[in-house]
């Protein structure tokens, strides 16, 4: 990038450089973003008069295109470049035009100057530098491989096998011998003393089970195959056994990326898995639309209940019915004394539709009772999470009647709370972020002091810090999740380098080229979410009950509103009411187009509809936004708003008596790490509008099965809706295909099948490279453990003193 500067400032173009920066000196914003810069740049091309060609081949416009920020500093500018995803350069400009590069420690001391907290004289800040930690693991080198880190860790260790295959068939071999159930020996016994050894017997025992018909059951094997040295967990048929013993036998004599992959994976090494969802309502039934309380909570559901069908496939396959295997599943979470009629002050609550999937609820400790007997908001559970990981583990030990496999985490608490358990138990650790709230608040650890008393992010992006890192792997729903796409960073990647002014600087956070990251998106709950069209399955009643809630019903306690003309097409959103999830913004994209207000009407299902029933701040200042916005426009009869908690059923078949109405889904999120919302709407058949800012870009194929929005651009957004409506209104046609394309897309790449079916695979090869590496972590796992007792722990304890006065 250096490079691409002097060229400009060896050529003509050097006058437009010094006359932009001038432009951006007479500006009052110190401080620019991407879009501020390219706003800035748009309007000086317009204001000289530049020509097209200027505005988008200059060397100038690809040096704007690739900042990421500009920090103006008395007459020096300081250009942050992304001109690669998940690398940056920095670089000052003087008033002379002079290029400077920067150190990441001058970025940040910069950024510290910027907000006044920049105190040299009083010593160095704490710097948190995990990039050593990654020297002796393997690399990925390629960008486009972020995200697929199984793969390339196969072909790491099979390049191991092949190099020194002594070493690593003796560490196979070890691991081979550690499976059990419940006391049972798995896979090989004592007979098979030796790597040497276990690949004469695996020859003998294919030659065995290739002379049995390949249907024999395993039972009518298992005493001849004992003698051999081996147990159950090859298969449940001659066949199944032969197949799983030939890819051994391969993997022994010539190992590659494939034969590792696919015979890990049918290993029977994961039997019990926690998923830790530790904040907000967790439970089946009246919990959805309350505070704190959404997609994550369906997103975990619907993982138990499919984990555990394919762990009971799994233990089939492998021929363990003999054993009386019962893989189980525990979703843990917070007990709520005060549970507000909802069965969240239950301990034990089995998931419906399964065998073995339990919700566990584990009560916060008596620190205060107004706190910990009710609902606390997940900005300020911080302080109870090391006391919950220590109770939990004794309960989780009671429940599994022994130690689990394999342990996941989701959002940032549970995550921390899974790094504890994960540490105590010695463990597999999976993290899901779902979202990373850094990315999401403009600034906030800039800002970090002044948001302290509110979000107290000091706890959170520490916490972020301490469970990313000590993962043995991370699943996200996209790829931009982990590290943006060409012109926005990624949530992950917005950890690599950042200030917490007066706390500590992050030179480098998070490896982001680590084999750790893996993209496994999500399903869909097909039972409760399926077309419309399916008429066959949808119950006439709910459909009827449905459609008059969200049209003419009146009831003033849940529903305000009444529609003049409730045959207009229903313009949709459901979500939580809060800053983010922007559903005032909405409204007031909706309440500026009187010519979308002449085609449809406005149906939101949000949040409550009174400020006093609400406990959480930013619901309460929305509410308030939402009525103000109502009467700004004038938007009585033309909107609904539904203040309703909905089972899971009646959530599909709202979206589907949405459809009924050619009606359309608009996701108008400021940020959306996934979307599960999306996935539901389209699965049902509806068009599906969503932001561009997160994962739906990856869900959606622009202009095929759906349309991005930019929900700061109210006007556009407005435009692109009515594009939509008057392009059915001319062909009644268009409103299926984009329908039937949207199903065909959530079909194709968005089911649980999938996902758990990745998610298992990867714990196996996880677990196994946790197991030959282990030794190399500690001094990672250490470094963790200091910053958890040394900086996140001394201020959670600092907000529990707080807490105890409320």
């Amino acid at each position: 990038m250096s490079e691409l500067i002097q060229t400009i400032l060896d050529s003509e173009e050097k006058s437009d450089l010094r006359s932009f920066i001038s432009q951006l000196r007479q500006k009052e914003q110190n401080y620019l973003l991407r879009n501020d810069i390219l706003n800035e740049y748009s309007e000086y091309c317009t204001k000289f008069e530049k020509p097209e060609t200027f505005y988008t081949s200059s060397h100038l416009s690809k040096l704007i295109y690739y900042t990421q920020e500009i920090i103006q500093e008395d007459s020096n500018l300081c250009f942050i470049i992304r001109s690669k995803i998940a690398s940056q350069e920095v670089y000052r400009l003087t008033a002379d035009l002079d290029v400077e590069s920067m150190t990441v420690q001058e970025l940040l001391d910069l950024r510290d100057r910027f907000v006044n907290k920049f105190h040299p004289q009083d010593g160095d800040l704490l710097e948190l530098d995990f990039g050593p930690f990654y020297d002796y693991t393997p690399v990925i080198r390629d960008p486009k491989n972020i995200g697929k880190g199984v793969q390339f860790l196969n072909r790491y260790l099979s390049s191991q096998l092949f190099q020194d295959p002594k070493q690593w068939l003796e560490s196979l071999f070890n691991f081979l011998r550690l499976h059990h159930y419940n006391g049972v020996q798995l896979l090989i016994n004592d007979r098979i003393q030796s790597q040497q050894q276990l690949s004469q017997q695996v020859k003998k025992a294919i030659n065995f089970v290739s002379d049995r018909p390949n249907y024999e059951p395993y039972e009518q094997l298992r005493l001849q195959l004992q003698t051999m040295g081996f147990e159950p967990g090859w298969g449940n048929t001659a066949s199944r056994v032969r197949d799983t013993l030939d890819i051994l036998d391969e993997l022994i004599d010539s190992p590659d990326p494939q034969t590792l992959e696919a015979f890990i994976s049918r290993v029977p090494m994961i039997f019990r898995i926690v998923l830790v969802s530790a904040h907000g309502w967790f439970g089946q039934e009246g919990v959805l639309g309350r505070p704190d309380t959404g997609g994550q909570v369906v997103y975990v559901l619907d993982q138990a209940k499919n984990l555990e069908k394919q762990l009971q496939e799994d233990a089939i396959l492998a021929g363990l019915e003999g054993l009386n295997v019962q893989p189980k599943v525990i979703i843990l979470t917070r007990l709520i004394p005060n549970s507000d009629g909802t069965l969240c002050n239950q301990r034990l609550e089995k998931v419906h539709g399964t065998e073995n999937a339990w919700i566990l609820r584990v009560p916060l400790r008596e620190f205060n009772p107004n706190m910990t007997q009710n609902w606390i908001s997940r900005f300020e559970f911080w302080p109870y999470l090391e006391t919950f990981a220590i109770d939990s583990e004794r309960e989780l030990l009671a429940e599994f009647q022994g130690t689990p496999d394999l342990i996941v985490g989701n959002y940032t608490d549970g995550n921390l709370v899974a790094f504890l358990l994960a540490r105590r138990m010695k463990i597999t650790q999976c993290n899901i972020a779902h979202a990373l709230e850094k990315s999401k608040y403009l600034f906030s650890n800039l800002y970090w002091q002044d948001l302290e008393d509110k979000y107290h992010f000091s706890l959170q992006f520490t916490a972020d810090l301490i469970a990313m890192n000590a993962a043995n792997f991370v699943i996200s729903s996209t790829y931009q999740e982990i590290i943006g796409k060409a012109d926005s960073v990624g949530q992950y990647e917005s950890y690599k380098c950042f200030t917490m002014p007066e706390l500590y600087h992050v030179v480098n956070g998070i490896e982001l080229f680590s084999p750790k990251f893996n993209v496994v998106p999500p399903g869909v709950n097909e039972n409760a979410y399926f077309p419309y069209t399916r008429s066959e399955d949808r119950v006439e009643c709910d459909r009827s009950r449905i459609d008059e809630m969200l049209f003419t019903l009146e009831d003033p306690s849940q529903i305000f509103g009444k529609l003049d003309d409730p045959h207009k097409r229903p313009i949709f959103s459901m979500a939580r009411l809060d800053r983010i999830k922007n559903m005032t913004g909405l409204a007031e994209c909706f309440g500026q187009s009187k010519e979308l207000q002449e085609h449809c009407n406005l149906i939101l299902i949000a949040g409550k509809l009174r400020v006093e029933e609400s406990d959480d701040n930013e619901e309460r200042d929305e509410i308030v936004k939402l009525y103000h916005i109502i009467d700004e426009y004038n938007l009585h009869g033309k909107i609904r708003w539904l203040g309703v908690r909905l089972s899971k059923n009646d959530s599909g078949e709202v979206y589907r008596v949405i459809a009924d109405h050619q009606g359309i889904f608009v996701q108008p999120a400021l940020f959306e790490a996934f979307g599960l919302t999306i996935l539901e709407a389209m699965i049902s058949g509806l068009p599906t509008f969503a932001t561009q800012f997160g994962g739906p870009l990856e869900i959606i194929q622009n202009k095929v099965n759906g349309f991005y929005i930019n929900p700061t651009h109210l006007e556009e957004t407005a435009q692109r809706i009515l594009e939509f409506v008057n392009k059915c209104e001319e062909n009644p046609q268009y409103w299926s295909v984009v329908s039937q394309q949207a199903i065909d897309r959530v079909y194709s790449t968005y089911t649980w099948k999938i996902h758990t079916t990745k998610l298992l695979s990867l714990a196996r090869i996880y677990g196994f490279w946790n197991f030959t590496s282990k030794e190399k972590r500690e001094d990672l796992l250490r470094y963790l453990e200091s910053l958890f007792y040394l900086i996140y722990k001394p201020r959670a304890q600092a907000l529990l003193e707080q807490h105890k006065y409320r």
